[in-house]
């Protein structure tokens, strides 16, 4: 059902885009057009007043939001206003207005009733703002535009808001900061409309009209009344249909009326697009969360390394994931040293659900072996892995892939740093390294995600997505790995954004030669993706 509905809003929205689009091009006058542009470029300053004067504007509104609201910050404020303005001028039928709402409940620790019943109010006072505006100044006109329907859909704007207000009034008895509307709301909305006003006026001098302001303010308040049952995105059409009837209204040539109305709707929609684009991600955090761990300061506590239990050395724990890996398990186990620096080693195979022999190769070559029932996922076999070593007391955790790319013999070069309490995360580099093979295009896909994280993660980090990585004992038992279907990613920024110590060693890597890899890059894309995200905003 949803989907219906949002699919016939779309064919609603863009046949009303190509209705209006048809009908300007047929009403619009394309000398007075060209001479409307030729005028816009012989005063650039005019142009970027219009431009400061309707960002002004919604400066203006966020101000009244955020003292509406104490826990809401201005920045967010903002972003919540022109988040919603831009996406009205993509979706149709108004449908971006609750996008104000979304975002402050996203991005800020505001409720979304408080946030919804404020959003409302303050709605709701910009609309009789526009009703007194018209009153005042255009009564004749407006009635002559709109007629009974318009005061019966200002009475209708004028019940919401106070029934918005009521609500704030009982959302109130359980957050004291709230304030209640007041003169400074309604003075805030007439300001509003004010600074919006310039950009009909200075639109309307670039089109050859000589309007007087009042008569801007009086066409800006009708205009933007009339989106209200605006249809295609950006409400195209109405908004010109309106303010061409107003300025007709007034006494001025309607062909030149149009041109006036295009160009300050251009100038509206160039903002909104550019403003909305900007208020997806600024201020941190954006729409879709944090993109970017916060930047660590000096004062960071790194996590501490757990000192060795027992009577002898604490063990080293290598643990190897391993799906399906029959004919390459065993090699692997053989090949890992029995002690490093001192410390004996313990090898695990957590077999995820294999239907092969992978379990008992692994046993016969003398592996400790968890099985898990079914096929979990990688991200699920290294947490049982990790938790496993972390129940031995271990000295330090290891683990590669049960495949043969990564050499056992290598890990007293990867678990070096953590056993002198260099480092917390130690990540085994291919990039750094020496690679005797890879396939050119997971090459380039290695590259381009490692590049992504690390802008993510703040750390100068050349291999992402490597198998062979080390902890400590500390990092660990407490290191969170969101989702099954994959680790390397999450746990990077996990451990980062705790305070880990990460370093890098240079590690040798060899393509496999047997069984097939589960990376596939289109589900690789869709699983990580969002869920570094995720976890940046854990």
């Amino acid at each position: 059902m949803k989907r219906r509905s949002r699919h016939a809003s779309i064919a609603v929205g863009v046949i009303g885009l190509v209705v209006a689009v048809v009908a300007i091009a047929r009403s619009i006058d394309g000398e007075l057009l060209g001479q409307a542009v030729s005028a816009m470029a012989d005063a650039p300053a005019l142009v970027v007043a219009a431009f400061a004067a309707f960002g002004a504007a919604f400066v203006v509104r966020a101000a009244l939001w955020s003292r509406l609201v104490p826990g809401l910050g201005f920045g967010q404020a903002l972003a919540g206003l022109h988040l919603s303005l831009g996406a009205n001028h993509v979706l149709p039928l108004r449908l971006g207005e609750p996008f104000r709402v979304v975002s402050v409940s996203r991005r800020t620790d505001v409720p979304l009733d408080v946030a919804t019943a404020s959003t409302v109010a303050l709605r709701a006072a910009d609309f009789v703002a526009v009703g007194v505006i018209v009153a005042v100044l255009g009564s004749a006109i407006a009635w002559e535009l709109v007629g009974a329907w318009g005061l019966a859909a200002l009475a209708a704007i004028a019940t919401v808001g106070a029934g918005a207000v009521w609500w704030l009034v009982r959302l109130r008895r359980h957050r004291h900061d709230l304030r209640l509307p007041g003169p400074l709301i309604a003075i805030g909305a007439l300001a509003a409309w004010c600074l919006e006003a310039v950009v009909v006026w200075v639109s309307a001098s670039f089109a050859g009209i000589d309007l007087g302001f009042g008569e801007a303010l009086v066409i800006t308040t009708i205009a933007v009344a009339a989106q209200l049952v605006a249809i295609a995105p950006s409400g195209l059409g109405t908004y010109e249909a309106a303010s061409v009837a107003a300025y007709t209204a007034f006494g001025f040539d309607p062909a030149a009326g149009l041109v006036a109305a295009l160009t300050a709707h251009g100038i509206k929609t160039v903002y909104s697009l550019g403003a909305g684009a900007v208020a997806v991600v600024h201020p941190s955090p954006g729409f879709f969360g944090r993109l970017r761990l916060p930047k660590r300061s000096g004062d960071d506590l790194p996590v501490p390394s757990a000192p060795d239990a027992g009577t002898g050395p604490a063990p080293v724990v290598l643990f190897l994931p391993a799906h399906d890996e029959e004919a390459a398990v065993a090699g692997v186990v053989r090949r890992a040293p029995t002690a490093v620096a001192g410390h004996p080693v313990r090898v695990l195979v957590v077999d995820d659900g294999s239907t092969d022999a992978t379990a008992a190769r692994a046993a016969a070559a003398g592996a400790a072996v968890v099985s898990h029932p079914t096929n979990l996922g990688l991200g699920a076999a290294v947490r049982t892995g990790l938790a496993w070593a972390s129940d031995q007391g271990a000295a330090a955790v290891a683990f590669c892939d049960a495949d043969g790319e990564y050499a056992p013999e290598e890990l007293e070069h990867l678990v070096g740093p953590v056993l002198a309490g260099e480092a917390d995360y130690v990540v085994g580099s291919r990039f750094a390294g020496t690679i005797h093979h890879m396939r050119p295009h997971r090459r380039a896909g290695n590259r381009g995600l490692t590049g992504l994280l690390r802008w993510v993660a703040r750390t100068p980090i050349t291999d992402g997505q490597s198998g062979y990585r080390a902890l400590s004992p500390h990092a660990a038992a407490t290191a969170q790995i969101a989702h099954d279907f994959n680790y390397a990613q999450v746990l990077t920024l996990d451990l980062l954004a705790r305070g880990a110590r990460y370093h890098e060693v240079p590690i040798t890597y060899s393509f496999r030669t047997t069984g097939r890899s589960f990376i596939r890059l289109g589900r690789y894309l869709r699983e990580v993706v969002p869920a570094m995200v995720r976890a940046v905003n854990a």
